[in-house]
């Protein structure tokens, strides 16, 4: 029955029997026929269909809960008995948003001094897109603001917080400042993340408390393009400490203070909520909580 679960997990998260089936790496009628034997195993329909996809059922949505808890608890199993078997093994897919990065490499990197079987696959996500991951099994866990928004039923494991810092060229009229109010930068030539991350949406609180409204001339997803653009032009952009550091390394720019900031966002490692996680998971908790506890 697993398949047949997975099968309906792919085609609730795509909504499209097509694309379903393609992300499992299987024919459109092998999905169809496995949802209709699932559908014949469980005794209801899960799925309104016609000419496609039409939405899951009620009967569907409580379905939904229990083919991932059990998908979940099969993959558990599996590395349990991995672990006994071979110790710490196998792949950790983790979703960080992108201001996190360079934690995420650094705890992996240690992670993976420790135990060096286990593979990594870090994707940059927003803060929105880490939640439905983690929902849908895409990812064991992520890296994402706490405390800003809802998380949603997860266990956390705070890293650190944000402090934000105005990056900007050796050659702009902020250079040389010990601080920079958030007032003062209405008006200047910003890059800015996309509004859809939530980096974005904190920073956005900020000139509104500060009684300003800033003025996003560039928008990207990529830090690495807002930095650039910095470097290259007349442009401003505002990074939390952490990651400004590494980006500017050996460039041209300077970092200064913002004051007058309330907000320093707490940020953390994720994971489904569950109890006992997988050994692996588990694993990668408790190293998190030891990477904050040196900072």
């Amino acid at each position: 029955m697993l398949d047949k679960l997975n099968m309906f997990i792919a085609l609730a998260k795509t909504q499209h029997f097509g694309q379903a089936a393609q992300s499992l790496g299987i024919t459109q009628p092998t999905l169809s026929t496995g949802i209709k034997q699932l559908e014949g195993q469980l005794g209801v329909k899960l799925v309104f269909r016609g000419s496609r996809y039409g939405g899951l059922t009620p009967e569907g949505q409580s379905a939904l809960v229990w083919a991932r808890r059990i998908v979940g608890d099969a993959r558990q199993l599996k590395d349990e008995m991995r672990a006994k078997k071979h110790g710490l093994a196998g792949q950790l897919r983790i979703a960080v948003i992108p201001t996190a990065l360079t934690w995420a490499a650094g705890l992996s990197a240690r992670f993976s001094k420790i135990h060096p079987k286990v593979r990594f696959t870090l994707l940059s996500r927003t803060s929105i897109e880490i939640l439905s991951m983690l929902e849908n099994l895409d990812v064991d866990a992520g890296i994402t603001y706490l405390d800003n928004e809802p998380t949603g039923r997860v266990s956390t494991e705070p890293l650190y917080r944000e402090h934000f810092m105005l990056v900007c060229s050796e050659h702009s009229k902020f250079a040389g400042r010990t601080a920079v109010g958030w007032k003062e930068l209405e008006g200047e030539k910003l890059g800015l993340l996309t509004p859809e991350n939530q980096n974005r949406r904190i920073i956005n609180r900020h000139f509104r408390e500060a009684g300003a409204t800033p003025d996003a001339w560039i928008e990207s997803d990529s830090l690495i393009a807002l930095v650039a653009n910095v470097e290259g032009g007349e442009w401003l952009t505002i990074v939390p400490s952490e990651i400004a550091n590494f980006l500017i390394k050996g460039k041209g720019l300077q970092l200064i203070k913002l004051s007058g900031t309330t907000l320093s966002p707490s940020v953390g490692l994720v994971a489904p909520y569950r109890e006992p996680h997988t050994p692996t998971l588990q694993a990668l908790l408790n190293e998190a909580r030891k990477m904050s506890e040196m900072t």
